[in-house]
């Protein structure tokens, strides 16, 4: 379709088959420049005016504090949901079909959707506890999803190495077999015991008859990291002297729909998205709204 077509240059960027291989075997993808210098300013500059207080179009009902920070919070770690909704900037750079496309092949569909996206900052405070986000697995957070293919795109607005606490995952992690999960692993990791997580880890690395190999990325300016909603992530401390400043885009495939996932005590997992997407037919959660889960690449011949 015109609307999603791509240039020669672009098509250049998108992963090769290696890459796909790559990605498939290992659970993530650091991609080339994806991203200009002046986009990514431009972004910048629309997130600091969205933390002054400026929106493009404002959420129907804020996600819980853990979720969406406001100045009365203090600088600690910020996250902020569904940020390409209210920030358009955002949304039309960082979800422009070049970086979809590449969230396509990766996930080997050929329709990508929107998913959910936050955005995040991380103080320059080594000391401050929520710098450190523990290891899980957004899969965990998305039991409620049908399907298994999802992926998150890590964004940095600058460089990124280890200095800045930047994303770390577990090589190979998606591959696991699960253990049983507790009620609590469809929280969101800021309601949960950094000590559970890890230890949840690395019983599911013993389950597997593996261990944990941790790899930090390194991220350059204008690249992107992309990982499987079952890949095990976290980050450390920020050290760098600048806070971190990041946008994480997820993205969903054509087939992904909401399911009934009931907990231990009765109750269905929910998440965010479900109050604010529309309904379906029968009554469900839509993720395919076009106003929150927008189509954002599309390959048809």
């Amino acid at each position: 379709m015109a609307a999603f077509s791509l240039t020669r240059a672009e098509r250049a960027l998108l992963p090769s088959a290696d890459d796909v291989r790559f990605y498939q075997e290992h659970g993530w993808y650091l991609s080339g420049q994806l991203l200009s210098d002046d986009e990514l300013a431009e972004v910048d500059q629309a997130n600091e005016r969205f933390y002054a207080g400026h929106r493009d179009r404002t959420l129907p009902k804020k996600p819980p504090p853990e979720e969406y920070w406001e100045p009365q919070h203090g600088d600690v770690l910020r996250h902020n949901d569904a940020i390409c909704y209210e920030n358009l900037t955002a949304r039309r750079i960082l979800c422009k079909p070049l970086v979809a496309a590449v969230a396509a092949r990766l996930m080997g569909t050929d329709q990508v959707r929107l998913w959910t996206s936050t955005l995040i900052r991380k103080p320059p405070q080594p000391d401050e506890p929520t710098n450190v986000v523990p290891w899980h697995t957004d899969r965990h957070h998305w039991q409620m999803c049908t399907s298994d293919r999802l992926l998150t795109a890590f964004i940095p607005l600058h460089a990124c190495d280890e200095s800045f606490g930047t994303l770390t995952v577990i090589d190979g992690s998606h591959r696991w077999e699960e253990l049983p999960l507790p009620d609590s692993s469809t929280l969101h990791f800021a309601q949960r015991d950094a000590g559970e997580l890890d230890g949840l880890l690395h019983a599911t690395a013993r389950h597997n008859g593996t261990r944990v190999k941790a790899i930090p990325v390194a991220i350059g300016k204008g690249q992107i990291s992309f990982h499987h909603c079952r890949t095990y992530h976290g980050s450390g401390p920020n050290v760098s002297g600048a806070p971190r400043r990041v946008v994480t885009v997820r993205f969903q495939d054509r087939h992904n729909r909401w399911r009934p996932y009931p907990l231990g005590d009765g109750r269905l997992a929910t998440h965010n998205m479900n109050e604010l997407v529309g309904r379906t037919a029968e009554g469900h959660p839509d993720y395919a709204d076009p106003e929150f889960c927008p189509v954002l690449y599309e390959d048809r011949p």
